[in-house]
């Protein structure tokens, strides 16, 4: 326990070296907290608008403006906060957890089994992950919770593909064969054991993987397939407003703004606990 407590202390420490990834934390830590406490601070209702006050510019009783319906634009885009995140989170939590496991069985098996879940993995691959999640939304039906499926399964393949690869080239390793001479089942052996030595690329891949989900998430919004109105979702804002770019850009341009942030701080984490947790690419 104290081992593990050392190499977590230590990869927080060099992750504090890098002053990109700690803005990018920064702001990660800023949009869970808009997240939680978001419906506490808001002056207005972000689903329900007065016409009277549609498409007003930015003012000092609405800072980013309003919508066609009168609906306060900074209200909304805090309300979409805590659904691109809780999308983007929850949908690579499940991705994530189901890859590993198609990973971890392909890899330390290998042969018949490793052929037909890789096989099925590469015709899911085969496809643009967006275009895959727009037929799985065509099926399932519109919704966020049909978005964290499709947007899950799109996804699962990755995961998959970084897990057999690690264990490929550790699962000869002396450790690994140590386990197995001792007795201790493949379950364990390969989630005790092997997983345990394999964390450094799926924790970054998971984090830039929170960053696709929550782009693929707004494109789903745009094209009308996620998340529906009146419910905020900065996609969906996006889409809703395109067609008053001209005369109202700023309908555009703040849940643009927001889903950029976004992405740029997880991807900035991310390209900062790669560099933590590789030896190779440390200072």
């Amino acid at each position: 326990m104290e081992k593990k407590s050392s190499q977590w202390l230590e990869l927080w420490n060099t992750l504090k070296t890098n002053k990109l990834a700690m803005v990018g934390l920064g702001i990660i830590i800023f949009l869970v907290f808009i997240a939680i406490f978001g419906q506490f601070i808001m002056k207005y209702d972000p689903n329900v608008g007065e016409l009277k006050d549609s498409l007003q510019t930015p003012s000092s009783s609405h800072p980013l403006g309003t919508d066609e319906q009168g609906r306060d634009i900074l209200c909304r885009i805090i309300d979409g906060t805590q659904i691109s995140l809780r999308v983007g989170m929850i949908s690579v939590a499940i991705s994530l957890s189901i890859g590993i496991i198609i990973g971890a069985l392909a890899g330390y098996y290998g042969g018949k089994i490793d052929l037909i879940l890789m096989r099925f993995m590469d015709i899911i691959l085969a496809f643009p992950s967006l275009l895959l999640a727009i037929a799985f939304m065509s099926a399932l039906g519109k919704g966020i919770d049909k978005a964290i499926i499709a947007i899950s399964i799109v996804t699962i393949p990755e995961y998959a593909r970084i897990v057999r690869g690690s264990i490929l080239s550790i699962k000869e390793s002396e450790f690994v064969q140590a386990a197995k001479v001792i007795g201790n089942h493949d379950f364990t052996i390969i989630f005790k054991h092997i997983l345990p030595n394999i964390i450094s690329p799926i924790i970054v891949r998971g984090t830039l993987g929170i960053s696709t989900a929550i782009l693929e998430t707004a494109a789903l919004g745009f094209l009308g397939l996620g998340v529906q109105p009146p419910y905020a979702e900065w996609g969906t804002m996006l889409g809703a407003g395109r067609g008053y770019f001209y005369n109202a850009p700023h309908l555009v341009f703040f849940p643009g703004i927001a889903i950029t942030i976004t992405v740029l701080a997880f991807n900035l984490l991310g390209d900062g606990l790669r560099d933590a947790l590789d030896p190779k690419l440390r200072k």
